[in-house]
């Protein structure tokens, strides 16, 4: 169901989305999503909701700014009853460069809970509950249990966890990992660079349901 929802967003984050061009994912990684689409797609024509838990090695990085676009960009495009997740093999703590990079892009991020797995809160729109952020196993019971698409966005994370339960499809659409620019003075911008690409690509997704 389509839904008008575009003026709620915080405005850095829609001037940041309307900055997207879609024109440069490649026929390569648009065959990738269509499974995606075509998952997204079924559910919505069968009138049930839509659960994505979007898993890498230890939820830290990639797995949560797509979790983060996912939810962002459903909105973005009006599209109701979707729901996204995030898990790891193992969890760690969702490493604070990530948090940065959705920060520059408009996102109000707040920090619930200090600690070894700090807890976020991840506005994206005045009326909407935020994303709330931190690391987890991907069957962490914050995720849903049944009847949703596991999206593999690491490749160990698809090659180390062959079978995911209760998971209706297995997805993987794989990212190359910032955290080989950990320490550098390339952090922030390969950071954002990832988090961008990922956007992009969700906003490709979400554009073509």
């Amino acid at each position: 169901m389509l839904i008008s929802m575009k003026s709620k967003l915080i405005p850095d984050i829609q001037a940041t989305i309307e900055m997207l061009d879609t024109g440069n994912v490649s026929k390569e990684r648009k065959q990738a999503l269509e499974i995606l689409i075509g998952f997204i797609g079924k559910k919505l024509d069968d009138n049930h909701t839509v659960n994505l838990n979007f898993i890498c090695t230890h939820n830290s990085r990639r797995s949560h700014l797509a979790q983060v676009w996912a939810q962002v960009l459903s909105f973005y495009c009006g599209i109701k009853d979707v729901y996204c997740y995030s898990g790891g093999t193992e969890a760690t703590a969702l490493f604070s460069a990530t948090a940065e990079a959705l920060r520059v892009s408009g996102f109000n991020i707040d920090v619930l809970s200090e600690g070894k797995n700090p807890i976020y809160s991840i506005k994206y729109a005045d009326n909407m509950a935020p994303v709330i952020g931190f690391s987890k196993s991907f069957n962490h019971s914050f995720n849903p249990q049944s009847d949703f698409a596991a999206i593999m966005t690491c490749s160990q994370a698809d090659v180390g966890c062959p079978f995911i339960a209760g998971a209706e499809m297995r997805i993987p659409i794989t990212y190359e990992d910032p955290k080989v620019f950990d320490g550098t003075e390339l952090q922030s911008e390969k950071y954002l660079e990832r988090s961008l690409q990922i956007a992009t690509e969700l906003l490709y997704v979400f554009e073509s349901i």
